[in-house]
């Protein structure tokens, strides 16, 4: 069980003022205030004075649709943002940042204990959202979803002071876990981990499961074989601001593209996947 920590209480309290609709003026203020604060790039999106509550402007939906890279050896980014660390796993080891590293069996808990061993020496990818991106995730390849897990955890800012501050912070900070196959059964872990004020996580197709919540213990959602197909770049859910989505792949299933520091965009290739 996962004791409750500060910086949860503080993530709720201002998820209820995220989430909180102010008078048409006093909320079109505090959106263009945020906007300009953070220099969003709004020319894929409504106005920012059309979105009733700061929530929704951290959620926004691209109003164009976005060019993605549909060729069958193309694995997409699944966001908008940047790659912290990227490359081969050591055994089990992956970098949490430049000389920082971390267990992937720790980070998919006792739940993964035998499919864990399926991804050693295998591939991995971070993805950092700043809280100026766009922060809906996608899924970077045809892939069915298998099961998730939600391991409730501290809420960690993931900025990189953090990230350079705070060992483990993957590992103890709250996330979910999709366990996903491709076409040929081939094993992919993404990983949604959440951060200060990113208390929210979301699943489009189930909405059972509450991240940042008042539940302590984690839960397991498995999902038929023929149920949970999702294509590339259909939405996998959105985060309530900027946060870190993680890919694990099998080894040999994809050869990387990008490499640490990269700037990157949902629906531009990063790997060529071998399925």
């Amino acid at each position: 069980m996962v004791k409750r920590d500060i910086k949860n209480t503080i993530s709720q309290l201002f998820g209820r003022f995220a989430n909180h609709e102010f008078p048409s003026g006093v909320q079109s203020f505090i959106n263009s205030a945020y906007v300009n604060l953070l220099g969003l790039d709004m020319s894929e999106f409504a106005p920012p004075s059309t979105y009733p509550t700061l929530n929704k402007l951290f959620t926004r939906e691209l109003r164009k649709r976005r060019a993605i890279d549909y060729r069958k050896s193309s694995f997409i980014s699944p966001v908008d943002g940047f790659v912290t660390e990227c490359g081969k796993l050591d055994q089990n080891k992956a970098l949490q940042i430049k000389g920082m590293s971390y267990c992937i069996d720790e980070l998919l808990t006792q739940q993964y204990s035998n499919e864990v061993k399926a991804l050693y020496n295998g591939t991995y990818i971070n993805f950092y959202l700043s809280p100026k991106d766009y922060h809906r995730y996608h899924m970077p390849y045809k892939l069915r979803v298998a099961s998730i897990l939600h391991q409730p955890g501290k809420l960690y800012p993931v900025n990189f002071p953090s990230l350079r501050r705070t060992k483990n912070l993957f590992v103890e900070n709250e996330r979910v876990i999709v366990e996903c196959f491709t076409e040929s059964n081939r094993r992919i872990f993404i990983v949604l981990v959440g951060a200060l004020n990113v208390g929210n996580m979301t699943i489009s197709f189930d909405h059972r499961i509450k991240t940042n919540a008042q539940k302590l213990e984690p839960t397991y959602y498995r999902y038929d074989d023929k149920e949970r197909w999702l294509n590339k770049g259909d939405l996998l859910g959105m985060f309530m601001m900027g946060s870190t989505v993680l890919v694990f792949a099998e080894p040999g299933l994809i050869d990387l593209r990008v490499g640490t520091g990269a700037k990157v965009r949902f629906g531009e290739k990063v790997a060529l996947i071998r399925d």
